[in-house]
């Protein structure tokens, strides 16, 4: 590891704060699609899904095209954009080749950064300076190993937190779960791309090529509550990452102010305390154990504020499009990045 885990107290794999992870506030009212959040089960493998209407050619040479901007459907085009911009480190949250919110506001930090007018529209200037910068093609293939297809994984995710502290481990549901969070994608995108695979040892597949090395040591970390996002910079102040982030709601606020990164505690448990946090999801003691399907996900960054900290999310679709009880999430493999780039005593400003 890059960095001294602070695994003292609270922190390791054993315990964490009670900062309602993976569930909404109390209150906070959700769009009308969204007002349940049923089991997370097992998705089926195989060609069940769709083809996408492209193939990996067309992706790879895919140009700014106008209607792909303004469409609600998956295109060439959009999934070109969002791993670049991933590749960038201007996160578009999870890749699944529609434009949406987190797209937005990854183009909008890519853009004042690059000096391009700032208004978060995927346009022909947008598209030549991420191709400029970079001109790789996007999608890969990998061979899959047995490591890559080994579980365990469990058969669904209960929803409610009674349920999951019954679980053994908070594990993936399924290979393709696992293999979307290691590429950045949808489940639903991989299949897409993939339609006639088993995902089983051996096998060759398409998948977006999001490798990028390590994020350089970070000096500082700004949460941005008016853009809903994690800005992380190193020591000159220059931007190293644009992270899509889900914050709290005017309920159950994400705080203001200063604080400072205590520690981290990469595959935590999580320990819901309703004495501690009053989002009324239980009114007992709870000690979900861990794995990416934890409340809290695949890694803590423990805040200098009791019970607050910067961490991973079950959902990665979801982020930015829900509240929390006031943490910040972001998808597992953002908050992987950030952690491993982070130590004891970095400054986390907190700006509205």
């Amino acid at each position: 590891m890059r960095r001294l885990l602070l695994t003292t107290l609270l922190l390791g794999s054993t315990a964490l704060a009670a900062c309602d992870g993976g569930l909404d506030g109390k209150d906070d009212p959700l769009p009308s699609d969204q007002a349940a959040a049923p089991a997370k089960a097992a998705a089926p493998s195989g060609g069940e899904m769709q083809r996408v209407a492209f193939t990996p050619a067309d992706v790879d040479q895919a140009t700014f095209s106008a209607e792909a901007a303004a469409s609600s459907e998956r295109t060439a085009a959009v999934l070109r954009a969002q791993v670049l911009l991933d590749r960038a480190r201007f996160r578009p949250g999870v890749i699944d080749g529609v434009m949406g919110e987190n797209v937005r506001q990854a183009v909008a930090a890519f853009e004042a950064a690059n000096g391009l007018a700032v208004d978060g529209q995927l346009d022909q200037a947008v598209f030549d300076k991420l191709t400029e910068r970079d001109n790789r093609p996007v999608l890969i293939e990998h061979t899959l190993t047995a490591e890559d297809v080994a579980g365990p994984f469990v058969e669904s995710i209960p929803s409610d937190l009674e349920g999951q502290a019954g679980l053994k481990a908070l594990s993936y549901t399924s290979v393709e779960e696992k293999l979307g969070e290691r590429f950045h994608m949808t489940p639903e995108l991989l299949r897409a791309l993939n339609p006639d695979a088993k995902f089983a040892a051996g096998e060759t597949i398409r998948v977006a090529d999001v490798g990028v090395g390590e994020l350089p040591d970070v000096a500082k970390i700004e949460v941005d509550k008016s853009e809903v996002a994690v800005k992380a910079f190193d020591a000159s102040g220059k931007l190293l990452a644009f992270y899509p982030a889900t914050i709290g709601s005017d309920t159950l606020p994400t705080p203001d102010g200063a604080m400072k990164i205590k520690g981290v505690a990469p595959n935590p448990n999580y320990t819901y305390d309703p004495k501690k946090l009053n989002s009324g999801k239980a009114d007992r003691l709870l000690t979900i154990q861990p794995g990416p399907n934890n409340p809290v996900g695949a890694v803590w960054i423990d805040l200098t504020k009791d019970t607050y900290g910067i961490h991973g999310t079950p959902e990665p679709h979801l982020i930015g499009k829900r509240s929390s009880s006031g943490c910040v999430r972001l998808t597992n493999w953002d908050a992987r990045e950030l952690a491993d780039a982070v130590k004891p005593g970095v400054p986390v400003v907190f700006v509205s």
